[in-house]
């Protein structure tokens, strides 16, 4: 199975359920965060989350191809 070859795979999953999974759950107005509905800081957090979960996808990735040379 690859997942079990290369679990850091798994990160790319994260983008996935802040965007989609928690939606339903974090779509509110109320509370308000910094002035801003709930549900634009969510959204705004995993569009700055995203790339930190494919960086690491990518690390993961190169290390286990350096580990295979």
């Amino acid at each position: 199975m690859i997942i079990r070859r290369r679990p850091h795979l798994l990160w790319l999953l994260v983008p996935f359920v802040l965007y989609l999974g928690a939606l339903p759950f974090a779509n509110r107005v109320e509370p308000v965060v910094l002035g801003l509905p709930f549900l634009f800081v969510w959204l705004l957090a995993a569009t700055l989350l995203t790339p930190v979960a494919v960086w690491l996808t990518y690390r993961g990735d190169r290390k286990s191809r350096e580990g295979r040379s």
